[in-house]
């Protein structure tokens, strides 16, 4: 069985970021599945604010048309959140928009139906970012039409779950990491 292609981010540029922590955390933790891991930083795909005069005076900018390409190219995504006033980040939700405006392999939204979604969120809160993935899940299954695993990796009190290497101290916060990365690649091996 060939190894499932898993793309990982974080939805977050802040230094320091603890959802980068776990979407690093969680690329180790596919990377163990032998899944073939493609870890991107969303830094390196500036996008300007959404607006549908630049589309169409510009078109889609290079950048959304990359990420949309990377996409396409992977049976699983794993997205790491942050929680911004209880639903996703600006930074987030403008790259989605922007991806979704790619007309590229069957449609604006197609991209979105191939690959099986994971989330995770990582926060200082007691929540540990749960209500913003409820606003992430939302966008992806019912506005994009993903499929998304059941099971979410919320981690509260980040500051305190990683150690100097970027491992998570706490058992029971490997032990969901690991299940849902387990399942991610288990789905993955399903798509085409």
């Amino acid at each position: 069985m060939n190894a499932p292609r898993i793309l990982v981010f974080a939805g977050s540029l802040r230094t320091g970021s603890y959802n980068l922590a776990l979407a690093k955390a969680a690329a180790q933790q596919l990377e163990a599945l032998n899944a073939q891991v493609t870890l991107l930083d969303l830094a390196d795909y500036p996008l300007p604010i959404y607006d549908g005069n630049l589309e169409q005076a510009s078109g889609v900018p290079a950048a959304a048309r990359t990420l949309h390409t990377t996409i396409a190219a992977h049976q699983g995504v794993f997205i790491a959140s942050p929680e911004y006033n209880a639903s996703v980040t600006p930074l987030l939700l403008n790259t989605i928009a922007w991806i979704s405006r790619v007309n590229e392999n069957g449609g604006k939204l197609a991209v979105f139906g191939q690959p099986v979604f994971a989330l995770g969120s990582a926060s200082p809160g007691y929540y540990g970012g749960y209500r913003g993935l409820l606003a992430l899940r939302h966008l992806l299954t019912l506005t994009l039409h993903s499929q998304v695993l059941p099971q979410m990796v919320t981690l509260s009190q980040a500051h305190l779950a990683f150690n100097e290497q970027g491992q998570l101290k706490d058992e029971a916060a490997q032990n969901m990491l690991q299940e849902m990365a387990k399942q991610l690649v288990k789905a993955a091996h399903t798509v085409k």
